[in-house]
């Protein structure tokens, strides 16, 4: 027995959603952060992708919040989803992302723009340049090579496979030391530039090393998952995380590819990430907030016109589809989709991307429902994700250019 799904007017009274993304938490859809401060006291613009996948944008994001500079935000298309815009290269030649403007002199390179701001408005804690953090910041690329060196060469025996593991473990085991070395979870004591430095590559390991390597980064590493334990505390730092689907996907364009090694554990963790269940994935340990449904029903409404626009499928059909999947997600009862519509709603399923439509947890409750409907209309699945560009993720779709 299922129940006819609820029109789009009866949805939107079932949320009450609402973000200050000037003044209140860290959020992607921000393009002014205030934290109660004036326009007037705005001396930096963040120039960042769209979509919140780039891991540099993500580590000046992040101090920023910490520090709470008010700051404007651009967003940009990165090469691998959408042509760069040309209002961007004329400010920045090379199209490298990020840049910040800092009262009016642009400047790149993330650890370059560290620098320049913590000369103007005080370092978190440690320096960039202090004696207890450059082998903290040596360490975090030493533990990047490894990481390429499995996640994104092909090998041609297990024997290589086994050699690029083993290497990657043994740096690890530094970053454990390290972590170790102090009663805090944070590198060096209290939380501070370290642990900004290593926050998005440790994030996106954590997610493609399980989805193509079956190793799991947070749950074999004590220290670690200490440490994004403590991170995941902090509502600057959830704001900008994302989820294993979004990483696992966004990664191979980015990273010139990444490579599956076809062990059994792997190929159970790639059926997790990409069809469910998304709840209990080494993702996210926070517990799951009471608006997540609220949070995924809303920014669904304010995009829906978008969402059905870009589906490969007939639009009235996804429009009646993706009602049933939102009043299955609202209510907990069935709602059976019209016939063949099975691919258009797992097509959102697959292209949900967190932080930048919702968090992680709105996703999976979204997911969630976008799956068990599709289930009730069939098995075909959507068309594979790319991997050698993300155009089916081009911005210009839903974005407008600054002002």
């Amino acid at each position: 027995m299922t129940i006819a799904p609820l029109n789009w007017t009866e949805l939107e009274s079932l949320t009450d959603f609402h973000i200050d993304t000037v003044n209140g938490s860290t959020n992607s859809q921000a393009r002014l952060r205030l934290f109660g401060h004036t326009e007037a006291d705005v001396r930096v613009t963040l120039y960042r992708d769209n979509h919140a996948w780039c891991p540099y944008c993500q580590k000046i994001w992040l101090w920023l919040e910490e520090k709470q500079i008010p700051y404007r935000i651009e967003k940009v298309t990165m090469f691998c989803y959408g042509e760069k815009e040309r209002w961007y290269k004329q400010i920045v030649p090379s199209g490298m992302l990020p840049a910040i403007a800092l009262d009016g002199k642009i400047i790149t390179e993330s650890d370059d723009i560290l620098i320049a701001l913590e000369k103007v408005f005080g370092s978190l804690r440690h320096g960039m340049l202090d004696a207890q953090v450059i082998p903290v910041r040596r360490l975090e690329r030493i533990l990047f090579r490894a990481w390429c060196e499995w996640l994104c060469r092909p090998v041609s025996s297990a024997a290589q496979e086994q050699r690029h593991r083993q290497q990657f473990i043994e740096v690890m085991q530094q970053v454990e030391a390290v972590l170790g070395s102090t009663p805090s979870p944070y590198f060096l004591g209290d939380f501070g530039t370290a642990d900004v430095i290593f926050t998005p590559y440790v994030e996106r390991m954590n997610a493609s090393l399980y989805y193509y390597k079956g190793y799991s980064m947070r749950e074999v590493n004590p220290r670690m998952s200490a440490w994004f334990d403590a991170m995941e505390s902090r509502l600057t730092y959830r704001g900008t995380q994302s989820d294993f689907h979004t990483h696992a996907h966004d990664l191979p364009p980015q990273m010139g590819g990444c490579y599956e090694n076809g062990e059994p554990q792997m190929l159970i963790n790639k059926e997790r990430v990409d069809h469910g269940s998304w709840f209990g994935l080494p993702d996210v340990t926070y517990a799951e907030p009471n608006n997540s449904r609220q949070e995924a029903l809303h920014r669904v409404i304010k995009h829906r016109a978008n969402i059905i626009k870009v589906n490969p499928e007939d639009n009235k059909l996804f429009d009646e589809a993706l009602r049933c999947a939102l009043t299955n997600m609202m209510t907990g009862e069935d709602c059976a989709p019209p016939p063949h519509s099975d691919i258009a709603l797992r097509y959102l399923r697959d292209r949900i991307s967190v932080p930048r439509d919702m968090s992680i947890y709105a996703a999976k409750r979204l997911r969630e429902s976008l799956e068990k409907t599709a289930a009730l209309a069939g098995d075909r699945q959507s068309p594979p994700i790319l991997v050698r560009h993300r155009r089916d993720q081009d911005p210009t779709n839903f974005t407008s250019l600054p002002s």
